[in-house]
């Protein structure tokens, strides 16, 4: 079994969004779920949907990124890569994984003018937790809309 990819929508947003639709199109082996609920509800979902797999690419986008941090801090030695979209760090429910030392690559991309998800903030909560950060800071919004198809996602995602 090779790499499993999955991508976590945001909280407003669902498997059906922009960057949901882009992943499901170019690369269809994807694992692409809507995470309704509450946090613990999304959780229980990624967990079950994850269950007994490794070689994991996982990329979150926004509360998706959060839930992938939480993920990977969890899991780390099933998860290959983290990709995080201008992850919600900065939210009460990353507290209790500061302390961790995570050694995966990370790569973490974040919006200048992002006025959801804080910049200073989250940089500084992923510099301390993600050993191996890959930190890019683009000239655009939360959702990224105007840089998101441009990144390499080829050797972003690849084996």
């Amino acid at each position: 079994m090779g790499t499993i990819r999955v991508f976590i929508h945001g909280l407003e947003s669902s498997s059906q969004g922009t960057k949901g639709n882009y992943f499901r199109e170019g690369y269809p082996d994807m694992i692409i779920e809507d995470y309704p609920g509450s946090l613990e509800d999304r959780m229980t979902k990624l967990r079950r949907i994850l269950s007994n797999k490794r070689d994991i690419v996982l990329v979150g986008s926004s509360y998706g990124g959060l839930m992938a941090a939480m993920y990977a801090c969890d899991n780390e030695h099933e998860i290959k890569r983290l990709i995080l979209l201008a992850p919600a760090l900065n939210l009460e429910e990353f507290e209790p994984y500061l302390n961790r030392k995570i050694k995966m690559p990370v790569t973490l991309y974040h919006g200048s003018r992002d006025d959801v998800v804080p910049l200073k903030p989250v940089y500084g909560i992923a510099s301390k937790v993600f050993q191996d950060l890959s930190h890019h800071i683009v000239d655009d919004d939360h959702p990224l809309s105007e840089t998101f198809t441009a990144f390499d996602w080829d050797n972003l995602l690849g084996d």
